[in-house]
């Protein structure tokens, strides 16, 4: 589980492969997510490999992976590590390290690549130092996958600074060696409505949790903690939740779901429709439809493109 050292030369993919085994899959896709407006880019990498094996190399970054299918034998400190689905890798900056194939069926991970920085949120005592390369947290690799999944479709950038520093606090806070810092926030409601309310004038543009944080005098994580603690949901999520209802009344005046993605500030249609539907059921086509006077509705429906 690596990536960087290698196909930032070019990244592997099924062209490469040599034509005396045309069954060969070798899959890498790259998405490079901003954690929020403005804020510094992290990237995410998908991918599924037959055959292929990594060059000695290291990382500035921390790597972290989940393994998702097959197994692959990794060259990290002295050792190995063999990974199966569900593990969880973590190799650190500056470790030379290998990867390649456990067995025949290859392997498969989704990887990101995070500053050390973004690892010590939630945590005190510098840089955070993992004993273990491999670990075993069924829970936290089932949201590190889900994550990485969704960020790799649509990588929102208050999405991905609500979620992945998250992530990682929780993944430094359950398996290194640094000591979780103080859970309890002072204020915390006074904070999530401050921060509810900067989202809400700036929905199309919303500020970064950071740049809220610092406004607060608070660290992101803490931020983060307020936010949860007081409404159950993540920033982002409070956010698309308030973007639908701010839809739902311009699709009820008659606009189109094209036309109000936009202005209530989501990427496209595509992730209007994917909000809509886990909020209220119903895609936004399908909601205009219901809304709209019925003389409008049969003069206006038939154009609608499939949501």
């Amino acid at each position: 589980m690596t990536g960087r050292g290698e196909t930032a030369a070019g990244t592997v993919t099924e062209s490469a492969k040599p034509p005396s085994k045309p069954s060969a899959r070798e899959e890498a896709r790259w998405t490079r997510a901003v954690l929020g407006r403005g804020g510094r880019p992290l990237d995410l990498l998908t991918a599924r490999f037959d055959r292929h094996r990594y060059a000695p190399h290291a990382h500035d970054e921390f790597t972290i992976g989940v393994s998702v299918g097959g197994s692959e034998l990794i060259g990290y400190r002295g050792g190995h590590l063999r990974t199966g689905p569900g593990s969880i890798v973590v190799l650190a900056p500056g470790e030379m390290h290998t990867g390649g194939p456990a067995a025949c069926e290859g392997y498969a991970y989704r990887a990101l690549y995070a500053e050390p920085s973004l690892l010590s949120e939630g945590a005190v005592g510098g840089l955070p130092h993992f004993r273990e390369g491999l670990l075993d947290d069924p829970e936290l690799a089932a949201a590190l996958r889900v994550a990485h999944t969704e960020l790799s479709a649509c990588p929102d950038p208050l999405e991905a600074e609500s979620r992945l520093p998250w992530l990682l606090a929780a993944l430094t806070r359950r398996h290194s060696t640094a000591r979780p810092g103080r859970d309890e926030v002072p204020g915390a409601a006074r904070i999530a409505d401050a921060v509810r309310d900067r989202l809400a004038e700036e929905l199309q543009d919303p500020p970064s949790l950071a740049a809220l944080a610092t406004d607060l005098g608070l660290s992101r994580y803490q931020l983060l903690r307020a936010f949860r603690t007081t409404t159950g949901i993540p920033p982002y999520a409070w956010l698309a939740q308030h973007r639908v209802n701010r839809a739902r009344r311009l699709l009820e005046s008659g606009l189109r779901p094209a036309e109000v993605a936009a202005l209530v500030g989501f990427a496209d249609q595509a992730h209007l429709t994917r909000w809509f539907r886990r909020v209220l059921g119903v895609t936004p086509a399908a909601y205009r439809a219901s809304v709209l006077p019925s003389s409008s509705s049969s003069s206006s429906l038939s154009p609608l493109p499939s949501p």
